[in-house]
């Protein structure tokens, strides 16, 4: 569904994404990760042809962003930056100015997104007077109305409090279900990208460090949480062993292929080693990020 070869865009001295190639599978939830400055939105930005790239091609559902915007992008919807409203009209009659913007939506269209992310009944109230989360839902049937095959949210749950990040959760897993809709969602909040997500792409300072499904990195290290007395001293000695690959937090070391936990208890017991606690630890995307974030770091 999206395409992208060797992108590339550069602001002045800075580049913020560098020689990206990815591919978005069609029907896929897929989660484009980062920390703030990563590329993720630059990215999103010339997949939308809103930012002209300094090189490399987009295609998005076969066509190229940029010699053919209008085919490429006319099944596209998307919550982009921040959406913005006129908060003294209903949400009705924002749905219906902003439509006409691009191809006016019917009142059966916008009656039937409305219903899709939970509105029907607040509809004609001023947006003024709509929560957070309302507003986020009101950001989304807009995304809606073009019926699009492909939805594209940046940061779409940024600032929503637990329940309406629930509520956003289970919309765009129905969004998804119901309508078979291609899901590109960039997020920071990790938990929630691996309720959602079957692939993803990491990006760190514009470019990419990881793609893959969630299982490939559930298998890429597994933690086990280790306590004795002289941590940095275990840890290295268990290094030069060739036991454990990486350590992280003073508290944690990743085995080493076909090594068991009680080989470690073992072989620290014979240095003379105390061993107070070990214990596996089920892989998590959080765990995998930080531990990816750390290997990018190094010299």
């Amino acid at each position: 569904m999206i395409q992208l070869r060797n992108l590339r865009k550069q602001f002045g001295g800075r580049v913020a994404v560098d020689d990206l190639t990815l591919a978005v599978p069609r029907g896929e939830i897929f989660g484009l990760l980062g920390h703030n400055g990563a590329g993720k939105s630059t990215a999103i930005g010339m997949m939308l042809g809103q930012v002209w790239p300094t090189g490399g091609e987009v295609r998005v559902g076969g066509f190229d962003v940029f010699a053919q915007r209008q085919r490429a992008l006319a099944k596209v919807g998307a919550i982009f930056e921040s959406p913005a409203f006129y908060d003294y009209l209903s949400g009705w009659r924002n749905l219906h100015i902003l439509s006409s913007y691009s191809t006016p939506a019917s009142g059966r269209r916008i009656r039937e997104v409305l219903d899709w992310v939970g509105l029907t009944g607040r509809e004609h109230s001023k947006v003024r007077t709509y929560s957070h989360g309302m507003r986020t839902r009101l950001a989304l049937a807009q995304a809606m109305l073009p019926n699009p095959e492909l939805l594209i949210l940046d940061e779409p749950g940024d600032g929503l409090d637990p329940e309406g990040t629930a509520e956003l959760r289970t919309t765009i897993l129905r969004l998804h279900r119901e309508l078979g809709l291609t899901i590109l969602l960039s997020s920071h909040l990790l938990p929630e990208v691996e309720q959602l997500c079957t692939r993803i792409a990491v990006l760190r300072e514009g470019r990419k460090v990881f793609e893959g499904t969630l299982e490939e990195t559930k298998r890429r290290n597994q933690w086990v949480r280790l306590r004795v007395g002289d941590f940095g001293r275990a840890t290295a000695d268990l290094r030069q062993a060739g036991l454990i690959t990486d350590q992280r937090d003073g508290a944690r070391v990743a085995l080493a292929v076909s090594v068991e936990t009680d080989a470690v208890v073992r072989w620290l017991v014979g240095q003379g080693m105390p061993v107070f606690e070990i214990a596996r630890e089920a892989e998590t995307l959080e765990n995998f990020y930080l531990s990816l974030m750390n290997e990018v770091r190094k010299p």
